[in-house]
């Protein structure tokens, strides 16, 4: 059984879109996925199971939240070896003034193809660091993301994709949680 890691996109934000773990992780037996396990209030389960078309079984987890909350999440999955990557390719890696509730990383639903990151890349960002590698965008806020003037929308815009940001201590917690199954 592959073991995969699914992070949903803007649940329990500010009183909205409520969507409680333990009815997530509930809804999540019942489809059939193998011991899900929540992480935090943001939407965040790994499970296992023998599917392994991804964008299918995002689709089909999609819709069955939708039916059981009345809104329909944007479901990001990752398995384990993909999640690994992202950890391994960490731009801010050994450097000691990077506090990981600082540096975001945001997966996005699928690649968005090279000419989407050259775009992101040219996008001037001021005293906030952005990286984009593969379907991963890395983001090192010094002074807190609540008072940044980086335009994430003109971001958003040039990769195009939908997606989903984790802090780094949260995606190291994933990471962990997933490799935990064996």
């Amino acid at each position: 059984m592959a073991v995969w890691v699914g992070m949903l996109r803007g649940v329990n934000v500010g009183g909205n879109r409520k969507l409680p773990m333990e009815q997530f992780r509930l809804v999540c037996e019942g489809m059939g996925l193998v011991r899900p396990q929540t992480f935090i209030q943001s939407g965040n389960v790994v499970f296992e199971t023998g599917a392994v078309d991804r964008a299918e079984l995002a689709e089909r987890l999609e819709k069955v939240l939708g039916k059981t909350f009345g809104f329909t999440p944007a479901v990001i999955l990752r398995d384990v070896a993909e999640m690994r990557g992202v950890v391994a390719r960490n731009p801010f890696d050994g450097r000691e003034d990077v506090a990981p509730n600082r540096l975001l990383v945001t997966f996005l639903k699928s690649d968005p193809g090279e000419a989407a990151r050259v775009a992101v890349r040219a996008i001037p960002t001021g005293p906030e660091e952005v990286f984009i590698d593969g379907s991963e965008l890395f983001i090192y806020y010094p002074d807190g993301a609540g008072t940044t003037k980086l335009p994430v929308a003109k971001i958003d815009r040039a990769h195009g994709q939908v997606g989903t940001s984790r802090n780094w201590n949260s995606v190291l917690k994933l990471v962990a949680m997933a490799e935990a199954r064996g």
